[in-house]
Formats: C-alpha cells, structure tokens, sequence
C-alpha cells in the first residue's frame, strides 16, 4: 500500500512539473512570436521579451505596479500622449 501511495505521490508531482513546464513553454513561444511580429531585435528583444514573460505576475504594491507599466510601456517605446494614455490604461488594470 505504502509504494502505490509513493508512486501515486510521484506520478502527481511529475504531472504538475510537465504541466508548468508546457505552460511556461506555451508563453515563451507566444511571447517570441509577437516579438517577431513587432521585428525587435537586439536589447529592445530582450526588453520586450522580459516584460512579455512577467505579464500574468500580479504587482504587490501600486510602486510595483508602476514599475511594470514603466516597462511596458518602454518595450513598446511609448512616447507623449501615447505613453500617457497607455500608462493610465495600465495603471487602472493591474
């Protein structure tokens, strides 16, 4: 009883580490794609990239999430009125 217990235990925690292993597999292959759609290259890639795989993370504090829309809105290289509107928009979603 007690191996089957083990191997049940096992089994699960595998399952979950493939499960967040495609998730997060999922989420570069969609971040790189529209990366590529945009045609960054070089540090505005990385930026971008950054920022794209940290989207589903919830800022903590409105300090956190004013960071967070600070760099989204320098990977999309927002600038005035842009910037302004887009920093607005974020800052209400988060």
């Amino acid at each position: 009883m007690k191996r089957v217990c083990i191997l049940l235990l096992l089994a699960g925690i595998a399952s979950g580490t493939a499960y967040a292993e495609n998730a997060q597999q999922s989420k570069m292959a969609t971040c790189n794609k529209e990366a590529s759609t945009q045609a960054l290259k070089g540090d505005a890639r990385k930026q971008f990239m950054s920022t794209c795989l940290k989207k589903d993370a919830k800022p903590a504090n409105q300090q956190d999430k004013m960071g967070y829309c600070n760099k989204e809105a320098g990977a999309k290289a927002l600038k005035g009125d842009a910037r302004k509107a887009f920093m607005s928009d974020c800052l209400k979603k988060k």
